[in-house]
């Protein structure tokens, strides 16, 4: 299955040096049944792009816990064997939490070599997200002010890059 792995550029160095996306049990997104039905649509590619939107929501989530980290929202996109992904989002309360939607939990480690593409924020989104980590408690909580602040870091659309290009992204 296709896993939307939302991480951080230290993050990615560190499964750039082990190898693998891990230890598990690793947070990631897929196209789900909850995420079909939330999207709306049954294209794949849309899909796949919801999926990829919910991982970058995710990786900005992950910023906000990690205060050296560089402010660019990172999503691996690799292939993980069905039996190790455990949809996550059935669950009580699952659809009146959106950062649910299409969320899965794999079971096992994924080898670095299963990642098909890495999706980075450019260096100009960097302000964007820096503000959206800063307003994001606010956001949660329903300020509208901040929620715009978030969507402001969502209006850059992640770069994508091939997996030989990990080395120069965390060089």
């Amino acid at each position: 299955m296709r896993v939307y792995v939302p991480l951080t550029l230290p993050a990615l160095s560190e499964a750039h040096g082990a190898g693998e996306l891990g230890p598990a049990p690793v947070e990631a997104y897929a196209v789900t049944p909850g995420l079909r039905a939330w999207w709306g649509s049954e294209d794949e590619e849309e899909l796949e792009y919801a999926a990829l939107r919910q991982a970058a929501g995710a990786s900005l989530r992950l910023l906000g816990d990690q205060f050296e980290a560089a402010r660019r929202r990172v999503v691996v996109v690799a292939e993980a064997a069905d039996a190790t992904v455990e949809v996550a989002e059935e669950g009580a309360g699952a659809e009146d939490d959106e950062g649910a939607v299409g969320r899965v939990r794999l079971t096992a480690e994924v080898p670095l070599t299963k990642a098909a593409a890495v999706h980075l924020d450019a260096e100009d989104a960097v302000d964007a997200v820096t503000a959206a980590v800063g307003a994001l408690p606010a956001a949660l909580s329903g300020d509208e002010k901040a929620q715009q602040a978030v969507e402001r870091a969502d209006d850059h659309e992640l770069l994508w890059f091939a997996t030989q290009e990990i080395p120069a992204l965390i060089g």
